[in-house]
């Protein structure tokens, strides 16, 4: 009897020591990710999907950072988060990327990656405002700035900033054209 007891007295303790800070809900606005859509450079007006698109991050390190979220897929706009510890994020965005296992399906050491990366250097000037123990720190960005980082075969034609300031995920924040 005393140790059903002691067992309920701990389980009573754990539910109601919890505050209303220690759960982050799910409805609280967390950091919001730059939004690119892609125009046709032909008529600028026109929204017009990157085939076979692949965005992944180039770390300190010059390796590649792949997201979670971001799946290859033919796209006329995607949500990218961007680094929350320094003032840039470099991005690769691979049009028409694809594999060829060079007819050896195991052996990936022969595989040879096709399409056109091109890198984009982005910049801007963090803000982080504490929400809660739970949650813990929102960034929000302002100062926006995107430049391409020219190759001998850009896909990407022009890059133009449509809202310096990155608080929502509302509408582009960047547009590329191609």
């Amino acid at each position: 009897m005393k140790k059903t007891s002691i067992l309920i007295l701990l389980i009573l303790i754990s539910v109601f020591a919890c505050e209303k800070d220690d759960i982050c809900p799910e409805a609280t606005a967390t950091t919001p990710q730059l939004i690119v859509r892609f125009y046709d450079i032909t008529t600028p007006e026109d929204t017009k999907p990157v085939t076979n698109l692949l965005v992944y991050g180039i770390d300190d390190n010059s390796e590649p950072v792949f997201f979670k979220d971001i799946n290859i897929g033919t796209k006329d706009s995607i949500a990218i988060p961007l680094r929350t510890d320094i003032n840039t994020t470099k991005l690769v965005l691979h049009s028409e990327y694809s594999v060829d296992d060079n007819g050896t399906p195991d052996d990936d050491s022969d595989d040879i990656v096709l399409g056109n990366p091109d890198a984009v250097d982005i910049s801007y000037t963090r803000d982080n405002k504490y929400v809660s123990r739970a949650c813990g720190y929102k960034a929000t960005y302002t100062n926006l700035g995107a430049a391409l980082i020219a190759d001998s075969d850009n896909w990407i034609t022009n890059i133009t900033i449509e809202n310096n300031t990155i608080d929502n995920e509302n509408a582009a924040h960047i547009n590329i054209y191609h």
